[in-house]
């Protein structure tokens, strides 16, 4: 089984009002640099030399602030000490207006064959209440950018149940979108984290509390518009033209192995799961003197987490597989709970697959608490 590889990169333009990520404001040429050589050094120093791994994923904040040599010496560190598998996914998060033609087609000659783009929205009313520093030209003009320098796999995200955003407005992000014809569509449900400009802004009356039951109804239209355009729904927030899922993130939800470098950077071996602090400054030191910033480490309940994880793709969970990973009848072990959840019409089990009904997408926290 071949693993993945996170790269967290965590500076960025302006921070946006909504964001709960380690992330900081891009100041100076010097202090990314000193974070990319913390950042390769991480990986040298860590236990995984020699791992197959066919997938990379550039996340962030913004990866695309980087300059063509950082990106360079980061895939240079992470081939030398992996065994990097021909043909793999290599993704790099970017976001509109942060990158020219030369800058694309470096990345592309780098060997990145993916990017996520975060539009978010194509309205510009509300790019600004998110303080995403671009608007919807950029985004339209960046996308072609993408598409002129070579990269043939981009996938779009989109936010739905922004405050004040009506069905109309979301049908017609959704209408811009497909008609782009990224091959992947990452279209997520606004979630308010303590702590954000956004959290405080609702709570002090300044922007309406978001709406449940729109939000709802802003995903059920947005499954029936993609299905309608070719987009397959794969997992319960992602959808793809056929051989476009993303095979990084895809590695999350089967629970594969996946190592994380960079502040905040999450790695999971399969049994236990591990993660870098938050700050950056201090991760920087941390990697610094002692080659390593790891802040937490706890060993995982693998059975429950393969049944939450996997129920969120499309393709559920095969009941008689499960079974022989882990030695546990899911049907005998959680009889009850199922049945209940059957007779609300959140799961269904056919043929021995379990899985989400699109009532059960909606509120797959509700199912998912059995299982944790």
């Amino acid at each position: 089984m071949s693993a993945g590889v996170y790269l967290h990169i965590p500076f960025c333009k302006s921070r946006c009002s909504y964001c709960d990520f380690a992330t900081d404001i891009y100041r100076s040429s010097k202090v990314v640099e000193r974070y990319v050589s913390a950042l390769c050094s991480e990986i040298r120093g860590s236990d995984t030399q020699a791992r197959n791994v066919d997938t990379i994923y550039f996340g962030g904040g913004t990866p695309s602030l980087l300059t063509s040599s950082q990106v360079e010496k980061i895939l240079t560190t992470v081939d030398a000490h992996f065994a990097v598998q021909t043909g793999s996914e290599i993704t790099m998060e970017m976001n509109p207006a942060t990158v020219t033609p030369e800058t694309l087609r470096d990345f592309r000659s780098l060997g990145v064959n993916r990017a996520s783009f975060g539009v978010q929205t194509f309205n510009d009313r509300a790019l600004r209440l998110l303080a995403r520093g671009h608007d919807a030209n950029d985004a339209r003009q960046t996308y072609g950018m993408l598409r002129e320098s070579g990269f043939e796999n981009i996938s779009f995200d989109l936010i739905a149940g922004l405050p004040g955003q009506r069905i109309e407005d979301w049908e017609q992000n959704l209408d811009e979108a497909t008609q782009m014809s990224p091959e992947h569509l990452s279209l997520y449900l606004l979630e308010i984290h303590n702590g954000t400009p956004l959290a405080e802004q609702v709570r002090s009356g300044r922007q309406p509390e978001p709406d449940e039951s729109l939000a709802a109804r802003m995903y059920e239209v947005m499954c029936k518009r993609l299905a309608a355009t070719g987009y397959e729904q794969y997992e319960i927030s992602n959808f793809a033209r056929p051989g476009f899922e993303s095979r990084h993130n895809t590695k999350y939800w089967l629970l594969e192995p996946v190592y994380g470098f960079g502040v905040s950077a999450h790695s999971l071996d399969g049994f236990q799961r591990y993660s870098n602090g938050r700050d950056t400054a201090k991760y920087v030191e941390h990697i610094e003197r002692s080659g390593t910033a790891e802040a937490t480490r706890e060993t995982i309940n693998a059975a429950s987490e393969y049944v939450f994880l996997g129920m969120r793709l499309e393709r559920g969970i095969d009941l008689d597989e499960y079974f022989k990973r882990f030695e546990i009848d899911l049907e005998g072990t959680y009889g009850s709970d199922l049945e209940r959840l059957q007779n609300e019409g959140l799961v269904e089990i056919r043929e021995n697959i379990l899985k989400l009904t699109q009532k059960g997408k909606l509120f797959s926290n509700e199912v998912f608490e059995i299982f944790v």
